[in-house]
């Protein structure tokens, strides 16, 4: 490609240019062998190097260091040590080689006697976790790495080992086709990153994100429903699927094919066909006219490769590659791997650029080989995440990658893979803890094989538990092991179970717009969508006794539903914890009150409708509505465009706000914003303004239809409704079912104001205390 130098700067030379890795000399202290940076007022850097030199460059793991403003802090002398204190920690140090005798970090305000690091400590004790590298196989727990949260208050990341990239324009003795590269350190010595915020959970993975690079903005179509099958599909196969699938009324975003795509029969003595990047002719007989279909559906298009192999003499790209490799074609010698090598790299993504000239999206980059390279130090999935998602910005795409984790700093290479599950009720009831343990290490985006990989059990009340988790999580991805048994399509399971996936995966597409507001808010607020429940309660021992509870974005608490069915009862029961304050259930608008600041503990109850999803007193959640047909079209189910048909659910009981934030389209490009404010009171005047458009007005439709569904009210309330100051008499509607007073509001201009107003306050509506019980009765398999 005539832009390809162009394009390789961007990913390791654009990388270095992007980063502050000095730290300020105001924020410095040093000796002749050891160096402390004041980075925040409670994030410390301390170095030892036994020849005095540092490290002031970018490595795999941190990229700034210059968190201005520089932090207060005094250094003094005491009994010969030298002391630092900021306004949360108090560091004493011998100045000689690290021990745990001479050097430690007391953290200010932690009521613990163990709010004290010593060198050498890991903190193990109060962590409360991160993540880790994949689920292959679990069934149940697996080890998880460190987080930078602790209930004693601090933690330690260990950045002494990781490599460093700088600029290299030789390597090997030849030219460097990307001006920069990886290495190994020059000077080993120790670094550390000693985070000491006490509870202050969310200042803390904010600022590991600062330190390590914030999760970039995801493309709007990424946060739709996927679909993934182990599976040997065909062509017309896969293509008369999508179609079924819409049909029955079951939007999907993104199409995945896994590695029977390419040829997996190959000549053994060329290699095994684990690796390939060859399409198979048999099952795809034109390859560029089925990816062009996927495209006609609204669906973008990601391959699943296993890079272990190289590029082997049977692969249809062999020639190109080898003679980039300097290797002749008719040699037949394969192209080795090698994530260390910048020549194979450039060949090696080339390939996959002209790859994706045909159609395909993005990558599944499924590396399961371990963490060796070439290179001392250097993971081949960390240089495989780095390398794909930089690359796939080329050409004005929205970058994106999908693969395993590789580490801390793994959030700047969305999306993760998290590996092939047990189907199992145990593998269920870990993936909410998993995946909000995760945020504690900054990394907010697991995609989970929804539903269980293999092994395990046919279960399909399982199925429909996890299909209500999925589409509550960060990705949401079917997929299943090629058992023919083992299918996720919703008409594989009885009529309850099959309504309810249905429901779940119309309900994900649905909520679009809540997930892409929170998508920016990740990356600009460095607030993963997904949060544990202690990290606005860390003072609240019961907050950190509900492990599958999580704060789903700004508005939502989400406690799935992660055991069998009572069978007398028919529901599905979990413990959940309600911080302080009134709850509504986001589908029947039910109130919990949870009045004392200690907060309330409770078991809710859920048939296989759906699971506890509770939206803040005062919340805002905006829904699109749902098309019909097949396309790219605003009105098509599959649409991922900034919708004409909103639906804004409003729940009493408090004042609240929420800015919707919409884009182009592209990477880095414009945001609109549309600002919703809700002023209530029960018996007195309360409204709820939807602002004028501001920003990039263009990305919208001109008018856009708002139904708005108070939801958790109480009937016949006197409505007043204008536009621009305009009155309108809008079509009102009350469900008792759901305790929702809708408006509907037609044509609204998105540069004009909109406000509805309830002159005489909208009360909350009183529990339905004899519905409810009959209900449960009803249907209870229980004798009269």
């Amino acid at each position: 490609r005539e832009d390809g130098d162009a394009d390789r700067d961007r990913i390791m030379q654009g990388f270095l240019d992007e980063a502050r890795p000095a730290m300020d000399p105001r924020a410095v202290v040093r000796g002749d062998h050891w160096r402390i940076g004041v980075l925040t007022d409670s994030l410390l850097r301390l170095e030892w190097s036994d020849d005095g030199v540092f490290e002031d460059g970018v490595t795999q793991v941190v990229i700034n260091r210059d968190f201005a403003p520089v932090p207060d802090f005094t250094v003094s002398e005491r009994d010969g040590m030298l002391v630092l204190d900021t306004a949360h920690l108090h560091l004493v140090y011998d100045r000689g080689p690290f021990s745990r005798e001479g050097l430690s970090v007391e953290v200010n305000g932690v009521a613990t006697h163990r709010n004290t690091w010593r060198y050498g400590e890991d903190g193990s004790h109060g962590n409360l976790g991160g993540t880790a590298r994949t689920l292959d196989e679990a069934d149940g727990p697996i080890p998880l790495s460190p987080g930078v949260v602790s209930r004693d208050g601090w933690a330690v990341l260990d950045d002494s080992t990781s490599n460093v990239i700088d600029v290299e324009p030789v390597v090997d003795g030849a030219p460097n086709p990307f001006g920069a590269w990886i290495r190994p350190r020059a000077h080993h010595g120790l670094d550390l990153y000693v985070f000491g915020y006490g509870h202050r959970y969310v200042d803390a993975v904010r600022d590991f994100c600062r330190l390590t690079g914030p999760s970039p903005v995801l493309p709007r179509w990424a946060l739709g429903n996927w679909w993934s099958r182990y599976h040997p599909y065909a062509q017309d196969e896969y293509l008369g699927l999508m179609d079924r699938f819409s049909r029955e009324g079951i939007p999907f975003t993104t199409a995945v094919l896994d590695m029977d795509w390419h040829l997996v029969d190959v000549d053994p003595s060329l290699g095994f066909g684990w690796t390939g990047y060859t399409w198979n002719e048999r099952l795809f007989p034109d390859h560029r006219a089925f990816l062009r279909a996927l495209h006609d559906r609204g669906l973008k298009v990601t391959l699943n490769v296993h890079p272990r192999d190289g590029i082997r003499a049977y692969e249809k790209e062999y020639p190109a590659v080898a003679r980039d490799m300097g290797l002749d074609p008719e040699s037949k010698r394969p192209v080795e791997f090698d994530a260390a090598g910048p020549r194979f790299a450039a060949a090696y993504l080339d390939m996959h650029h002209r790859l994706e000239a045909e159609g395909v999206d993005f990558w599944w980059i499924d590396w399961q080989q371990g963490g060796v390279s070439r290179q001392p130090g250097l993971d081949p999935l960390w240089m495989l995440n780095h390398l794909h998602y930089r690359d796939s910005a080329h050409d004005g795409h929205w970058p994106m990658t999908f693969s395993r984790y590789a580490g801390p700093g793994s959030q700047r290479y969305p999306i993760g893979f998290s590996g092939d599950t047990v189907i199992s009720w145990a593998s269920l009831a870990f993936q909410p803890y998993f995946t909000a343990t995760a945020s504690n290490v900054g990394y907010g985006w697991w995609s989970h094989d929804i539903g269980g990989h293999m092994l395990g059990r046919r279960d399909g009340q399982l199925e429909a538990r996890w299909y209500q988790f999925g589409v509550l999580s960060p990705i949401s991805r079917l997929h299943s092991s090629s058992s023919p048994f083992s299918g996720k399509e919703p008409w594989n399971f009885e009529p309850e179970l099959r309504d309810s996936m249905v429901a779940s995966l119309r309900l994900r597409h649905r909520m679009i717009p809540y997930l892409h507001t929170m998508n920016h808010r990740a990356a600009e607020e460095l607030l993963p969508l997904v949060e544990p429940m202690y990290w606005r309660s860390p003072e609240q021992p019961d907050a950190y006794a509900v492990p599958g509870e999580y704060r789903f974005g700004s508005e939502l608490l989400v406690a799935p539903v992660v055991e069998p069915d009572d069978p007398a009862a028919r529901r599905g029961r979990v413990q959940v914890w309600l911080p302080q304050g009134d709850w509504f259930d986001l589908f029947d608008g039910r109130r919990y009150a949870s009045p004392v600041a200690s907060g309330r503990r409770m078991a809710l109850w859920r048939g296989l409708d759906r699971i506890p999803v509770l939206a803040k007193a005062g919340g805002i959640v905006p829904l699109q509505e749902l098309g019909e047909g097949f396309g790219t079209g605003p009105d098509t189910l599959n649409s991922t465009d900034n919708p004409r048909s909103l639906e804004l659910l409003v729940f009493p009981g408090a004042d609240g706000s929420f800015t919707l934030r919409e884009d182009d389209g592209r990477f880095g490009g414009d945001v609109v914003d549309t600002a919703m404010d809700w002023r209530w009171s029960a018996d007195g005047p309360c409204s709820l303004r939807i602002a004028a458009a501001t920003g990039a007005v263009t990305a919208l439709p001109d008018r856009r239809r708002w139904r708005i569904v108070f939801r958790g009210v109480a009937d016949e309330p006197r409505i007043e409704v204008s536009v621009a100051g305009d009155p309108r008499t809008p079509a009102v509607d009350y469900d008792p079912g759901t305790l929702s007073l809708s408006i509907a509001l037609e044509a609204v201009p998105v540069a004009s104001d909109a406000l509805v107003s309830f002159p005489h306050g909208l009360p909350v509506a009183a529990v339905p205390l004899r519905a409810a019980p009959h209900h449960l009765l009803l249907h209870a398999q229980i004798p009269y």
